[in-house]
């Protein structure tokens, strides 16, 4: 149960020259169009309880795969199977009907998932409490916000956990609130084993929730990888602005190096520094710089250097390029060679394996002009250091103490106690 097969699956729009035309095949006067394939020869496999994103520019085909998975459309060639229950979370709020009240059009959309009254009428507390739309559900859907919409027909789609769950973009007209909201929904049918097939513009969304990507561009299907390499190598893609542009990569997996990326200027080494020295590890919080070698190769009126810093999961922890930091060069002959150190008091990072990521362009922005992009050119650890003992990719300076909630003038209990260890924390809880 929910897996899902996808062959060769592909889909044409009719295109007709002059708008007669359609008119004058119906009366069987010959073709007078020509298929514009948006989606075509599209292949792979989802299985059970696996969470797929596929990432893609407007206009690449996500939004037509995943009608066509959904049932929405047909297919012009091609052949898919499903596994199990599918919710679609395409277009939320579309099929509402405007003069009928928010509960009128919950039972309607959820009869036509496939639920029954029954199974509506034991549902509908929970539709309604997690939508948090209060007496609204009484209300004409004509008297809701398109944010309000999004909420009830997110509710009632995911009111029963699918075996498969596609979703499109769906909640990206949500209130912030409510995006965490549904987001931690769906990570709990991921956990619990729905197959996810999962469409975003957002990074950080597609590697926190998938374990593999598509990658699709102009209808073809051009990577299936480790969400990380995908999108490290659409990246590249999208920084295309050149004739002499081209992709080089290396290695292979979530690791695979991808580098891009017109050459007037190129990184040629990438270290990590502690105490002036190579290295390839250091402790949590102390002080370090991250070396830039650079070779030009053509005359520059400016050059812009940028890194960022990634965990183990290719999630970004932090970036920032010398336009940012008031330090751009300018005028750079032809030849030159520079080197660029990138300076950090304390290195305030998690326990864990990290990944610096470099770029050379000018502006704030390698997508205007990009030199040269280079993922995971450096690798490195940070180990435990005298800081006390935390979780996540972030270390932060903090202290702790205990104050008395029964004292109006909030005295401490004890002694103020500096968090060395957990163990220090638990003893000054006995105390």
């Amino acid at each position: 149960m929910g897996h899902l097969r996808v062959r060769k699956l592909g889909k044409a729009f009719k295109r007709y020259a002059r708008k007669s035309g359609r008119l004058a095949e119906w009366l069987g006067l010959g073709l007078r169009h020509e298929l514009n394939w948006v989606l075509r020869d599209v292949s792979f496999d989802v299985e059970a309880g696996e969470a797929v994103g596929i990432v893609g520019s407007n206009g690449a085909g996500k939004s037509t795969l995943l009608k066509l998975i959904s049932g929405t459309i047909r297919p012009t060639s091609g052949t898919f199977e499903i596994g199990g229950r599918i919710a679609a979370l395409l277009e939320l709020g579309i099929g509402f009907h405007p003069e009928f009240t928010g509960r009128q059009n919950v039972y309607m959309a959820a009869h036509i998932l496939g639920l029954s009254t029954t199974q509506i009428d034991s549902l509908f507390g929970a539709i309604v409490d997690f939508a948090e739309i209060g007496s609204y559900i009484d209300e004409p859907v004509r008297t809701y916000s398109s944010g309000m919409q999004v909420r009830l027909a997110f509710s009632v789609a995911t009111a029963v956990r699918p075996d498969i769950l596609i979703v499109d973009e769906a909640l990206s007209v949500g209130d912030t609130y409510f995006q965490h909201k549904s987001f931690d929904r769906i990570r709990r049918f991921r956990d619990d084993g729905t197959t996810l097939l999962f469409v975003s513009h957002s990074a950080g969304a597609i590697k926190t929730l998938c374990d593999r990507a598509l990658l699709l561009d102009r209808g073809l299907l051009l990577r299936d990888d480790a969400p990380d390499a995908v999108l490290d190598y659409y990246n590249a893609m999208i920084a295309a602005q050149r004739a002499s542009y081209e992709i080089r990569q290396s290695g292979a997996g979530s690791m695979r190096a991808t580098r891009s990326g017109s050459a007037e200027a190129s990184i040629e080494t990438v270290a990590l520094q502690v105490n002036g020295q190579p290295a390839q590890a250091l402790c949590s919080g102390d002080a370090a710089s991250i070396r830039v070698d650079i070779a030009v190769r053509e005359a520059l009126p400016e050059l812009t250097a940028g890194i960022l810093i990634r965990d183990r999961l290719g999630n970004d922890v932090f970036g920032t390029n010398t336009y940012h930091l008031g330090v751009a060069a300018a005028g750079i002959a032809a030849g030159h060679r520079m080197a660029l150190e990138f300076e950090f008091p304390a290195m305030n990072l998690g326990v864990g394996s990290y990944s610096v990521s470099t770029a050379l362009h000018t502006g704030d922005s390698h997508i205007a002009m990009n030199f040269d992009w280079w993922d995971h050119a450096l690798v490195f650890q940070v180990v435990p250091g005298r800081r006390p003992t935390s979780v996540g990719t972030a270390a932060l300076d903090v202290t702790a103490r205990w104050l008395d909630p029964a004292r109006t003038d909030a005295v401490e209990i004890g002694a103020s106690v500096e968090s060395t260890s957990n163990t220090d924390l638990r003893d000054a809880h006995a105390r």
